[in-house]
């Protein structure tokens, strides 16, 4: 579905949130770093556990509320209170002001998404979503490339600029969302009671939530997502201990009377950034070769690229083979990324989609939460035990995608 066709939402959004992403990757990969100087990496650490259970609770309540109030007026909410946010924090005098400004963002960002993921599924036919889910990734990750390459000049030089700029992005978006986004929840979705107090109305959300998860087939979708997570997150977790520990800096290339050689740093720098730039290139022609792949054997095969690209990173140090065993989990991280949320579109109810896909982000931060136990492990078990802890969560997350598509089975997607 070429984007000149594209319903006039969903270009707003796409030109929106790709400059927004990239000013978000200018930023995100050096808070930790910001607040570790600033307050001790202990302190820091500790610090940085707090924001997915804002994400959580924002997520869980975005998608609720674009149920009850429509998707258009909770994306202005959560783009608004992102706009304060970054506000605050470029006059903050506080770094404690600062974190309260960082988790904020995260909370307006987290109500944000549930409802603009059920616009997507609102206005697009089930055949074309995972086409338009994939270019959405792909705009995400083109700011993902290069935000961090402009962040390390911008943020630590000129910090109160960079947070003023991504503010006034958000101020626009917002007032393209106002005045140019219309509203497209369905018709069957519940319309809150006047008569309803606020309390009343939240209770009645955790109250479908508890719905939700009693959804057996839901809930082993989380369960098979989170497992299918804890081996792709390792790129920015054990990856990194293990190249920058284990493998001896080495040449790239080799001419007559010099080579280039990279360090074990710059080498973990060389795959991060192959696997960005896979990911911009790669999703949308990929995207278009799995198009009529039934979704249990793309979840399938994708677990089982990333459980084994991890796992056989392991087996040599050699940086042309790092670089070969990068492009097979990655490929493994593409094939399902538009798949996730083209399934959980299909499979919510409209009347409650907004929650569904409020409830789905579960998994990501659930797995955010277990995913650097690997790194803590890593004091006490070798590399290959580490690996291999990593591949069996991969293969569990398969067992249970298998059990999933065993219990529900597949639409075809022109009778959706």
């Amino acid at each position: 579905m070429q984007i000149r066709l594209w319903n006039i939402n969903l270009k707003v959004r796409l030109i929106g949130e790709a400059l927004f992403n990239m000013l978000f990757w200018m930023y995100f990969p050096f808070i930790t770093v910001y607040f570790g100087a600033a307050l001790g990496n202990h302190i820091a650490g500790i610090l940085m556990t707090l924001p997915p259970i804002f994400s959580i609770i924002g997520g869980l309540l975005g998608g609720a509320l674009a149920d009850r109030l429509g998707r258009r007026p909770v994306m202005l909410l959560g783009a608004s209170f992102q706009t304060v946010m970054f506000a605050l924090f470029a006059v903050s005098p506080s770094h404690w002001i600062d974190y309260i400004a960082f988790i904020g963002i995260g909370l307006g960002g987290a109500l944000y998404s549930p409802a603009s993921s059920a616009m997507v599924a609102d206005l697009v036919p089930a055949s074309n979503r995972r086409q338009i889910f994939a270019t959405f990734t792909t705009a995400n990750n083109i700011g993902a490339v290069l935000g961090p390459a402009l962040g390390a000049i911008f943020f630590f030089n000129y910090r109160q600029v960079l947070l003023w700029t991504c503010a006034l992005v958000m101020l626009l978006y917002v007032a393209a969302i106002y005045f140019i986004v219309h509203e497209t929840r369905p018709q069957t979705a519940k319309e809150p009671e006047a008569s309803m107090s606020i309390i009343q109305v939240f209770m009645e959300h955790w109250k479908g939530y508890g719905i939700i998860f009693r959804d057996k087939v839901f809930l082993i979708y989380i369960l098979a997502g989170i497992f299918a997570l804890l081996a792709i997150m390792q790129l920015d977790l054990y990856w990194a201990v293990y190249v920058i520990n284990e493998v001896p800096a080495q040449a790239l290339f080799t001419w007559i009377r010099d080579s280039l050689i990279l360090s074990s740093t710059e080498i973990f720098g060389w795959l991060l950034g192959l696997n960005g730039l896979l990911f911009v290139l790669l999703i949308l022609p990929v995207t278009k070769w799995f198009l009529h792949w039934k979704d249990r054997n793309v979840f399938i095969l994708s677990s089982l690229l990333t459980g084994v690209g991890t796992f056989s990173l392991g087996l040599s140090t050699n940086i042309w083979y790092l670089l070969f065993v990068t492009i097979i989990f990655t490929f493994g991280e593409i094939v399902r990324s538009p798949v996730t949320q083209s399934f959980i579109s299909r499979y919510a109810p409209d009347h409650a989609r907004g929650q569904y896909m409020g409830a789905n982000s579960l998994q990501n931060t659930v797995a955010k939460f277990l995913a650097p136990l690997t790194v803590f492990l890593s004091n006490w078990v070798a590399p290959v035990g580490i690996f291999s802890i990593i591949l069996v969560f991969a293969l569990i997350s398969i067992v249970l995608y298998n059990q999933l598509f065993k219990i529900y089975v597949e639409k075809p997607e022109a009778a959706n």
